[in-house]
Order: structure tokens, then sequence, then C-alpha cells
């Protein structure tokens, strides 16, 4: 049997993560009565040694493999205030000068017991991240102090300030995980990393830039143990549902979703391919990066390093016999004009746009240099998209609203709506939100639109039509504030622009 199971700072038993992850036990419980999750074909000698260790009976629980890597992860992943403990010892005198130079990457984040602090502190960072649900890790420095922030549901908080004479041993260690070049500083750089947080695998792109006092770093996070979510489970109302579903029912065409970076988009259009993944059909990606690994769709990353861009891509994958194609981003004219043509000779196309409606994307591509009637023949829908918070169901309070406020919510019906706002409180970590509903508008391009769009007519006359019988996004989000599950204040945040016309 191995060395010691239990921690020797822990104050309750603790087994070791190194030993419950080699010998597939772990401690479900903090407290007797004891339950032990055991993996499958467990070492039933590493049962004898629990026993020893909590000194008396337990109850075990049988894990298959996920379900074992679900709890290891959960148990030993870790906290904000270990990583606040972590940072804690850069203060200490010499503590920076134990940092080993050429340590490699981590194999598992959670098997850390003895790395430096520095590798400790950005295991515990990203562990912390994934725990907390956010997208993205934002290392920023500055002159008395390297501030470190999370993106969690579209917003950054600080969770951590760290001394700045740790600033350059923090991002070398990060651009030695992604293999970027840690003498280069003058000069932006990208990589990433695959990374294991307790058995669960974790995407992370790693971006660079030079900044007045060192090099800013923004990590993103990428779970690729995220299920895919379903059409019907991302919040769209009954009727955009059908209209969707019907959209999706063409045989080719090009359906677009827009917004601004963050706001689903990637995960709709996979909601989607999804619900036509039913091995009939031939589902051909290009992305940048391969969010989610779907099996049954053939899926291709773009590495505009080698030449292999958008368009390349999307001219290559045309050869390969597809029924649909998905672009993950058109944004030049040579793309648009390929995924246009791929329409044209029988192909159903999806991509997104970077635009703030989904109106102003025919004007997008219009500005690229695709020809009108081209954009009128093929279109046959556009989603736009935003992500809001949902109200903490804990700690929301009924709002106060003034008579703007009032006169907004009577656009939509909602006379007499009880609406609430965030207030705070433990299980929201003081934010006032968990988790993240999307606010949908959706065009589809019946032959008024294709007229207009012939005519080369004003975004305002097109977005006339288009939202005769259905809620441009600030209404949609006023009937989400009305229904009491996100506020108005978080509404108007994300729908400023169509508030104001």
């Amino acid at each position: 049997m191995t060395e010691p199971v239990v921690s020797a700072r822990s104050a309750p038993p603790s087994i070791e993560y190194a030993f419950a992850k080699s010998k597939g036990v772990v401690l479900l419980t903090d407290a007797a009565p004891w339950r032990v999750g055991v993996r499958a074909g467990a070492d039933p000698m590493a049962l004898m040694e629990v026993r020893r260790l909590l000194g008396g009976p337990f109850e075990v629980v049988e894990l298959n493999g996920q379900g074992f890597d679900e709890a290891l992860s959960q148990r030993y992943a870790v906290s904000g205030e270990a990583a606040r403990s972590i940072a804690q010892e850069f203060h200490a005198e010499g503590a920076l000068d134990a940092l080993a130079e050429g340590a490699g990457a981590t194999a598992d984040l959670l098997d850390t017991a003895d790395d430096a602090p520095v590798i400790r502190l950005i295991n515990g960072l990203i562990s912390e991240a994934i725990s907390q649900g956010a997208s993205d890790i934002h290392v920023e420095p500055y002159e008395n102090a390297v501030i470190i922030r999370l993106r969690i549901d579209g917003v950054l908080r600080e969770i951590l300030q760290v001394p700045s004479q740790a600033k350059a041993r923090l991002v070398s260690r990060i651009k030695v995980m992604a293999r970027l070049d840690i003498a280069e500083k003058r000069l932006p750089q990208d990589g990433r990393v695959s990374l294991s947080l307790g058995g669960r695998g974790v995407d992370v792109r790693i971006s660079t830039l030079p900044s007045r006092h060192g090099e800013r770093v923004v990590m993103r996070l990428l779970d690729k143990d995220q299920g895919l979510r379903q059409l019907d489970a991302l919040g769209m109302s009954s009727d955009i549902h059908e209209k969707f579903k019907q959209a999706l029912a063409y045989p080719n065409g090009v359906i677009l979703v827009t917004g601004p970076t963050g706001s689903g988009k990637t995960t709709t259009l996979y909601a989607a391919l999804n619900l036509l993944n039913d091995r009939t059909r031939n589902i051909l990606t290009v992305e940048d990066p391969i969010e989610y690994a779907v099996e049954g769709i053939g899926q291709t990353q773009v590495n505009p390093k080698i030449g292999m861009t958008f368009a390349a891509g999307l001219r290559a994958i045309l050869r390969q016999d597809p029924d649909i194609v998905m672009v993950g981003e058109i944004r030049d004219v040579e793309t648009a004009q390929i995924a246009v043509q791929a329409s044209l000779t029988g192909h159903l196309v999806f991509s997104t746009v970077h635009t703030n409606d989904a109106v102003s994307a025919i004007t997008r591509l219009k500005d690229m240099g695709v020809a009108p009637y081209l954009l009128a023949s093929t279109l046959r829908a556009i989603a736009a998209q935003r992500l809001a918070r949902r109200l903490c169901n804990e700690c929301k309070r009924p709002a106060v609203l003034g008579p703007a406020e009032t006169r907004m919510l009577a656009t939509v019906g909602a006379h007499n709506a009880r609406v609430f706002e965030a207030v705070g409180c433990s299980r929201c970590s003081n934010s006032g939100y968990v988790g993240r509903i999307g606010l949908y508008e959706f065009v589809t391009i019946d032959d008024e639109i294709r007229r207009l769009i012939h005519a080369n007519a004003t975004e305002q006359e097109m977005a006339a039509h288009a939202f005769r019988g259905s809620d441009p996004l600030l209404k949609s989000g006023l009937r989400c504030a009305a229904a009491g599950v996100t506020s108005l204040s978080d509404v108007l945040r994300l729908t400023s622009a169509e508030a104001m016309i």
C-alpha cells in the first residue's frame, strides 16, 4: 500500500488526490456517516486503507468511469480560497526562486502537491474558473500588482491580486504551457493547450498582448465534456423555435446567427446541427476552434499559419460531397462568396456574422461585396441573440420601476408585471445572478424581404417588415424580465442600442 493517504494539514480525514485517482476511491462526505465512491475494478486493498483512515465502517457507492471522474473533480477542484492561499506564497522572500524553469505542462491540474507556487497558482485559477463556470481568465499586470479576473455569465469579476514581482514568471509559465516563445515580449502571441481536471477534458486558448506594465494574458476555457444543448433548451420563444425548425427543413440556402463575441452563436448552430444529425446527411464544419466534438459530424480546424483559412477550408470541404456545411464565421468577402455559391449548388450552409442585430447582417454581407441578387436568392433566415443573466431565485427582490421602464414594459403588454432586481447572496457569489438564458430575434427571408434586398432598402425598412409579427431583441428581453427570469437592467445592458431607437 502506498504512503499516507491522509493529508497532514487537513482537520477531517482527507484522501490524497493521487491515491484517490490511482486506487479508484473517493470520499463523498465530509463527516460520518461516511460514504465512499468506488470506481468499477478498484483495488479492494484500497478500501482497507480507507477504513483504517476513517476509523470505522462506511457505505460503498459503486460508480462507473464517468461518475467517478465527476466525483473526483468535484471533490478536489481547487477553490478560490486555495488560490488566494497559494498567491500569498509570492509574498514570502525567495518563494519565486523555487520555480522550476523547465517544468512541463501539468498532466492533471488537481495533481499539484509538489509543484512550485506559480504552477499551483495557475492550476488553481483554472480549476476555480471551471468550477464557477467562467468562460475566460484575464491576467492583467499593473505597476503595483497583477489583477486576475474571471468572466462569469458575461461579466468580469476580480478574484485575486498577485504581487507585481510575480508577473514575469506567471506569464512565462503560461507561455510554456501553450508552447509559446517566452523570449518574445514585444509581439502578441496565440496558442492553446489541452488540460485535464480530474479526468475532465478542458481546452484552453491563450492570447498574450504587450502592455505598459508587462504582457496581458487572456485564457479562454472550452469544456470538452460540456454536453451539446438541444434547440428547445436555449430559451427561444415557441414562435421563434418553430420558425427556426422550419428554416432547418430547407434543402439549401444560408442560415446566419449574429451577435457579439460570447453571445452563444456557436452553441445555437451546434444545437441546429445536432437536430439534423440523423446519419442520413454528410455534415461538415470548418471552425476556429472546434468547440464541441460531435460524433457523426466531420470537423476541420482553421490554421491560418499554414494557409488553412475559413475560405480554404470551405473550398476543400465542398469537394467532400457535403449536404450541410457549417462555417464558424464569415470574416471576409472570399468566405462570404464561397458560402453563397455553395448554397446555390444545393448545400445548406450555416455560419455566424458579427453584427448587432439580424437585419444588419444583410448590410454587412453587401458591404463585403456580395451582390444583392445573390443574397436575395440564397438567404433563408437570420437569427440574432444575446445571453441575459438569470436572476438568483434565492435573493432576487421586486424592483421599483420608473415611468420610462413602465412604458417599455407596456409595449409588450406587461402592464402589471412583477419585475425583479438582483441583490446577491452566498449562492450566487453576491452577484445576484446564476447562469444565463438566450434572448433572440428571428428574421425569415420571405418574398417581401427579398424585394427589399433587391431594391437596396434601408435596414429600418427591412426591420419594419421583418418584425411586424415577431419581437426584436429588446422586446424579447422585456418579456423575459416581465416573466421574472432576468432583470430589466440586464436587458438594457445587452440591448441599449435598440432601446434608444
